[in-house]
């Protein structure tokens, strides 16, 4: 290309949002390291911090979500914010002059690929989720390109637009090649004993803590190790029960887990929410998981993302609300089934789609070209 690159990538929100956008950025970063790239993200959101740590510049609007019920008076300051956002995007798309615009969703993007579209700035969304979010489908018409991570989105998109490309992940995860007892040694717990993961987020989940908190002895109990991340918001709760319990030398409790990949690797059964990126995760290194969708979540995507998952016996669903009683139950019933494992790894890893982010990389080329 004979002028400098100039890229605009915007969402956020959830981690599910910003990992997939830095992953895009990095792969076009590795294509164009002349490439300059600016993120445009929501102010008071987690982008605003691991967008600049992982060596990008960003911007905020003061976008936020719609309040339920919708009929609700807070939103109207929620509209006022949004026009806000809109003049704001415009401003930093005129300035910043980019040649093409990238939205994962989360509310800034509306905001900001709305702006570029106006702009005549050719605009690429990628959609994490089996069922498409209420940002992404607003701007589908006004994008060139789509890329999604299921089949079926012709329900919410134009057929012509859309390119089967996956979710980018982490590639810390990916490529991590620890051994399964490194792994385990990592954490302190013992290398040659089965072992289950529970992930609900760096915030956490609530459901998937207390189907621990509520089954203590069984936990100590069990023939099985277990690595307990309970999110930052949970953490102290969850340390007192256990403390109050007394010593379980089988279970590990932490906040949040910096390397997930070895985590990943220590665990032969991993416990996580439905989201989009850790769905991918499971998929590219073929890890058996119990997938317990967040009934919080809009449209609840994340039982439609679970689905589609189980659908191909690639996955083991349990609902929120029976995981308190039974979650732990129908874990230790399956981590001492070897036959179960085996065949939810082969089917899982069937739906792993690798090299996300250098596709999507591509396909933004191509829309500058």
């Amino acid at each position: 290309m004979e002028k400098e690159l100039r890229v605009i990538v915007s969402g956020g929100g959830t981690g599910g949002h910003i990992f997939p956008a830095i992953s895009i950025a990095n792969a076009i970063k590795a294509k164009h390291p002349e490439a300059k790239i600016l993120f445009i993200g929501a102010l008071g959101r987690m982008e605003m911090q691991r967008v600049p740590q992982a060596g990008y510049e960003i911007k905020g609007l003061p976008v936020k979500g719609l309040v339920r019920p919708i009929y609700s008076l807070k939103n109207i300051v929620v509209g006022i914010d949004f026009l806000r956002s809109k003049f704001m995007a415009k401003r930093i798309v005129r300035k910043f002059r980019p040649d093409v615009a990238v939205g994962v969703g989360g509310y800034a993007s509306a905001a900001a690929l709305d702006a570029a579209h106006a702009l005549g700035v050719p605009c690429l969304i990628q959609e994490q989720n089996s069922y498409a979010g209420k940002t992404n489908k607003m701007l589908a018409s006004g994008a060139k390109k789509i890329c999604v991570a299921y089949n079926g989105m012709e329900r919410f998109f134009p057929a012509d637009k859309i390119i089967m490309t996956g979710n980018p992940v982490r590639q810390n995860v990916v490529n991590d090649s620890i051994s399964k007892e490194e792994a385990r040694k990592k954490f302190g717990l013992d290398p040659d004993k089965k072992t289950i993961l529970l992930v609900g987020g760096s915030l956490g989940a609530r459901t998937i803590n207390d189907s621990m908190r509520l089954h203590l002895k069984e936990v100590k109990d069990a023939n099985v190790q277990f690595i307990w991340q309970t999110g930052k918001y949970y953490n102290a709760e969850m340390n007192k029960a256990v403390s109050d319990f007394g010593e379980i030398p089988n279970l590990k409790v932490l906040d949040f887990i910096t390397d997930m990949g070895a985590a990943y690797n220590a665990a032969d059964l991993v416990i996580s929410r439905a989201g989009a990126s850790s769905i991918s995760e499971f998929c590219l290194i073929g890890k058996p998981v119990i997938l317990v969708p967040s009934p919080n979540v809009a449209e609840d995507h994340q039982t439609k993302n679970a689905m589609a998952l189980v659908n191909k016996d690639a996955a083991v669903y349990v609902k929120d609300s029976e995981a308190p009683e039974m979650l732990l139950k129908r874990a230790l019933e399956i981590v001492n089934d070897n036959a179960k494992l085996e065949s939810l790894s082969t089917n899982i890893k069937k739906l792993g789609l690798p090299n996300s982010a250098d596709v999507i990389a591509d396909e933004v080329l191509k829309l500058v070209r």
